[in-house]
């Protein structure tokens, strides 16, 4: 049966939902108010993470949580006047730092993750992003063997997802990565991993490579649906009507209102995310690299050295804030002691954060209305496989994988 779909929202995961569908011959029109790749697929760290399937909420974490907040030199930060509006969601969030919730959350997500790697080449194949793709190893510097194990339960479910890291010690350290501090004193390294050497180019790239297979890309922004006996016929835009038989909403913590005017209401709030571009750096990693001490990773990428993974909650309003990026440059600085670098940039963007940690992926209801949104810290590493996920369910292929788990009717209301 012939279709029309409209993907709303043209950062990785809607525009590689796009690719896959225009391959498996469907029309489709990709939406967003910005240019495809300028949102939060602009600021990333880049790591293809196929290793990065455990979630944050894992046990203990609700001890830990007020002295990480009130720790100056730990990478979590709160605006204070946002927290009546974030507890409901960080009640429904901490209620999964458990060991039965963590593991039944890791296993959700190392079937949108384990591939990664695969998944961006399959994606990219004889196209003109081919090039941004990097294979690379992933490491994870910590300053003693002791920090390394105090990760254990960590490292245990990587393990049993397949996840073996080789770890170096010492001076072994340095041999592989010679500009890391001497601070550093053991490095667990992920091979077979990856990395985008410039993720908002890399979007831009995908999105043209969807037009040139037949795609439609409009620049608007989608306020509403309008449904016939429950079913999807057209997305109002601030531009007006724009009929469809099916649309896919993948725009990230923006979803959250348009699940509203679909009767569904999703506990996602925003992860404000920064990064800081070095550019022309020297004197960097090889590869990328997860610095333990403060939680931030460090990649070489095409415009310079992007260090990325300060965390703050304080809503989608306010603008950034100064003490993530002081906290940055000092903790780049420590792993990094010679790094010289010619400017910087400066980002701060939205991640959208579900309250179970887990992307929504899948139709709501029968509404003909798919969601594929929620990623959190993942979405440049599992969008492919989303968007893939997403074609093969609307072209009635059988996906290889139990998608239920993603379902958004989880937050349906019965």
């Amino acid at each position: 049966m012939s279709q029309h779909v409209i993907v709303i929202g043209a950062g990785i995961v809607g525009v590689s939902t796009g690719i896959w569908l225009r391959r498996f011959g469907t029309e489709v029109t990709l939406v967003d108010r910005a240019a495809p790749g300028q949102g939060t697929s602009y600021g990333n760290a880049g790591v293809l993470a196929a290793c990065s399937m455990v979630p944050v909420t894992a046990p203990g974490l609700i001890g830990k949580a007020p002295g990480m907040l009130l720790n100056p030199d730990f990478p979590l930060f709160l605006r204070w006047a946002y927290l009546p509006k974030l507890a409901p969601w960080l009640m429904k969030y901490l209620r999964n730092a458990n060991d039965a919730d963590t593991r039944r959350i890791a296993q959700g997500l190392t079937p949108i993750v384990s591939d990664a790697v695969e998944q961006h080449k399959a994606l990219t194949d004889q196209t003109g992003a081919a090039h941004w793709v990097t294979d690379s190893d992933y490491h994870f510097a910590y300053a003693t063997r002791a920090d390394f194990d105090a990760d254990g339960y960590t490292w245990a479910l990587r393990k049993a997802a397949g996840f073996v890291p080789v770890l170096s010690e010492g001076g072994g350290v340095q041999d592989r990565e010679p500009n890391l501090s001497s601070a550093i004193g053991c490095l667990a390294t992920m091979k077979d991993h990856g990395f985008i050497r410039d993720p908002g180019a890399y979007v831009a790239a995908l999105a043209e490579e969807f037009r040139q297979i037949g795609g439609k890309i409009v620049t608007t922004e989608v306020v509403d649906f309008e449904l016939s006996a429950g079913r999807i016929t057209a997305v109002l835009t601030k531009d007006g009507l724009m009929p469809c038989d099916t649309a896919v909403l993948a725009t990230g913590v923006w979803s959250k209102p348009l699940m509203r005017k679909l009767g569904v209401s999703v506990p996602l709030e925003s992860e404000r995310g920064y990064h800081i571009v070095f550019e022309g750096a020297e004197n960097g990693p090889r590869a990328p690299t997860m610095v333990a001490s403060g939680k931030f990773v460090a990649t070489p990428m095409a415009a310079g050295l992007r260090c990325a993974g300060v965390v703050e909650f304080g809503g989608l309003e306010a603008g950034p804030s100064k003490a993530p990026f002081a906290l940055l440059r000092r903790k780049v600085k420590e792993a990094y002691p010679a790094l010289t670098h010619s400017g910087e940039e400066e980002w701060m963007g939205h991640r959208p954060a579900p309250s179970d940690s887990l992307p929504l992926i899948g139709e709501i209801g029968q509404s003909r209305v798919m969601t594929a949104f929620g990623h959190h810290h993942i979405g440049l590493t599992g969008g492919p496989k989303t968007g893939r996920l997403i074609a093969e369910m609307l072209t009635g292929r059988s996906p290889n994988m139990d998608a239920s788990v993603y379902s958004p009717n989880r937050f349906a209301t019965p």
